[in-house]
């Protein structure tokens, strides 16, 4: 009965939905400019429905998996009645079709909160944007009634469920995929802001205070999603490394670098009503690269251990939906654009400029992230097989990537409108500094290091510094959180850039094949093979390592990598053990054991590793304190005016009383 409730809530958000989109095209569709009235009224409940609908509707399907209801053929297929509760309850969403309604649910519930609480534009935008965002989503809700059932049945029932991917059954699978979905729907909103003001030609600074905290958000979730995902894979495939350029993972990067910009854009829209065409262009593209990553995810085009294996039907409906969208919105934007006016003008040295530049920048890597993603793709339809890893996107992004981090160092140091390059020569003397220090040090301590990571280390160091000069000369106190954040987010990427040069050019690795009682030598570690035990846990067993590890011959600390079988489905996986010290972490895999006896071990010495996922929460910290910042302004702001029309109601002005 919970199945056949769920998909009647679902056909009655996709209802909703519709007239949630009709309502706001008949509304629209009022003579000389005008908005009809009737159907405009029905536009906001239709849409605080369809989004309770849609919620009620994912329930019913985590009910299902946590009761593990074999009746239901998703159940049946991607759960065990033997699994921990957590993993019941993240399994909802660890599949194609329950992942596909958390989308449509969360883009249910931004629409929701957007018809529940905007206010700050037109009522024709906003009736413009929620008929957008209704339009998304029926395609959304169409490819799960009709292409991707999430409740069907299953006839006749089998005695257990076929279980979750072993690779999928760790705590990262509560977190990882929820939050890029939060960031994808969140540039979902952006895309139907930026249809919405094209449709009433209402681009200006007001639309950009609208927008600018669904896309903060968005970016926010992305962040944390990305550096959440980074070392779930990290610690968990057992290959020791934290980014591989898999298609999958450059999915989410695109959306990130395009919200990245699209951020950055509607900062100078809203502050100095410049970059209007700019900003509309970037919330296209923004969600343009959430809808490509989702097709590529879920197509059936690759072979990804992040990638749900499905048919090529459904990713053909996909890409229709991504057609449809962004074909559509192209072909809005190529109409409007000539009436969009052009915004005040800047100098080329002024922060705006520094803006532009970056954003230039960013556009730039994604280009070169997105034909890197797609050319093996083209090639391999035409017969030929290629492979694009990192001697491509390292050096090429990094074209663009340095330039980017010398600019981030100096624009918040500019002034708006224009300035002077010789007046923040001076503030730059100090980061110039570490920059040079860092480099001859490197070139002393490590000389046969990379050249790409000695500039990101040195530049690293210069944008640390850079970085928290905006605080100087302020009342800290007084100081604005938007501030704040922007000053946690450069220090989070200076502080990652870091991280990610050193494990790129100080790791250490050891593959050897050793017997209980050897000792192997990896940087400044040594480990001992004590022990190999057998273990069990709820739904796998374990063949379990006790290893010994000192540090520069101080305390041994103890380590346990398995290598775990689990029962459903049959799987072996690599579970890793990791020795985190304050610079750098130890990495632990066992492997099989050879017809000798002998076990193979493969250990890394990874000096400041820790500082890429730090240096990710760090980012995701500012563009938080920017966001409760720019809300809390906002509050002040509508009660500040609410406060100011009821003195002038209660004691007009002469004029006023005289036109009553």
């Amino acid at each position: 009965m919970i199945a056949e409730l769920g998909l009647a809530l679902l056909w009655l958000a996709a209802a909703l939905a519709l007239l949630q989109f009709a309502s706001g095209l008949w509304a629209l569709a009022g003579g000389d400019g005008q908005m009809r009235e009737q159907p405009a009224a029905a536009v906001r409940p239709a849409a605080i429905m369809q989004g309770l609908l849609a919620a009620l509707s994912f329930g019913a399907l985590m009910w299902l998996f946590v009761r593990t209801d074999l009746s239901v053929l998703l159940v049946a297929s991607n759960s065990h009645s033997e699994k921990p509760f957590i993993f019941k309850l993240a399994g909802t969403w660890g599949n194609h079709e329950g992942s596909m309604l958390l989308w449509a649910t969360v883009m249910g519930l931004a629409g929701a909160l957007v018809a529940r609480v905007e206010r700050r534009l037109p009522e024709n935008t906003i009736v413009a944007t929620l008929a957008a965002q209704a339009f998304v989503s029926l395609g959304f809700y169409a490819f799960l009634l009709f292409s991707s059932n999430p409740f069907e049945r299953l006839d006749p029932v089998p005695l257990d469920g076929a279980g979750l991917n072993p690779l999928l059954q760790d705590i990262g699978l509560a977190f990882h995929p929820p939050t890029l979905y939060f960031g994808y729907v969140g540039l979902s909103v952006a895309f139907s802001f930026a249809v919405g003001a094209l449709v009433t030609n209402e681009v200006g600074p007001a639309f950009a205070r609208a927008m600018r905290p669904w896309v903060l958000g968005a970016w926010i979730f992305l962040t944390v999603g990305i550096t959440a995902g980074s070392y779930w894979a990290y610690y968990e495939l057992g290959w020791g490394g934290w980014w591989f350029w898999d298609p999958v993972e450059n999915a989410s990067l695109m959306p990130w670098l395009a919200a990245t910009a699209l951020l950055h854009s509607a900062g100078v829209l809203a502050a100095r009503d410049a970059l209007r065409t700019w900003t509309i262009m970037l919330g296209v593209v923004a969600f343009s690269m959430s809808m490509v990553g989702t097709f590529l995810v879920r197509s059936g085009i690759l072979t990804s251990v992040h990638a749900f294996a499905v048919d090529p039907e459904r990713g053909s409906f996909i890409l229709v939906l991504l057609a449809i969208y962004i074909g559509g919105a192209l072909t809005l934007f190529g109409l409007r654009a000539a009436s969009i006016q052009e915004g005040k003008q800047f100098a080329l040295v002024s922060r705006e400029g520094g803006l532009v530049f970056n954003n230039v920048m960013l556009t730039a890597i994604l280009g070169i992230v997105l034909l890197g993603t797609l050319y093996p793709l083209v090639t391999e339809a035409f017969g030929t097989r290629v492979s694009i890893g990192p001697p491509y996107f390292n050096p090429v992004g990094a074209i663009f990537a340095l330039p980017m981090m010398v600019v981030m160092a100096v624009g918040p140091l500019l002034r708006w409108r224009g300035d002077r390059a010789g007046r923040v020569s001076k503030p730059m003397i100090l980061p110039a500094l570490a920059v040079v220090a860092v480099l001859a040090a490197t070139l002393v301590l490590a000389p046969g290091i990379g050249i790409l990571p000695l500039l990101g280390l040195a530049l690293s160091a210069g944008l640390a510094i850079a970085s928290v000069m905006p605080l100087l000369g302020r009342n800290l106190r007084r100081t604005p959180l938007p501030v704040w954040g922007m000053v946690a987010a450069h220090l989070g990427l200076a502080v990652a850039v870091a991280g990610m040069a050193s494990e790129s050019a100080f790791s250490t690795e050891r593959l050897v094949a050793a017997t209980v009682g050897d000792s192997v030598e990896v940087g400044p570690w040594t480990v001992s093979l004590s022990a190999i035990d057998p273990v069990a846990g709820p739904n796998w067993t374990a063949l379990q390592a006790d290893m010994q590890a000192s540090y520069r011959g101080g305390e041994p600390i103890t380590l346990h990598p398995q290598s775990r079988t689990f029962t459903s489905p049959v799987q072996t996986t690599s579970e890793s053990a990791l020795a985190t010290r304050w610079n750098g972490q130890l990495y632990a895999v066992l492997g099989v054991q050879g017809e000798d006896g002998r076990w193979q071990l493969r250990l890394w010495w990874k000096p400041f590793v820790p500082l890429i996922w730090l240096g990710g929460l760090l980012v995701a910290l500012g563009g938080a304190l920017a966001l409760v910042g720019r809300i809390a302004s906002g509050w002040r702001r509508q009660i500040s005016m609410r406060r100011i029309a009821e003195r002038r109601e209660a004691n007009p002005l002469p004029q006023e009383r005289a036109g009553a």
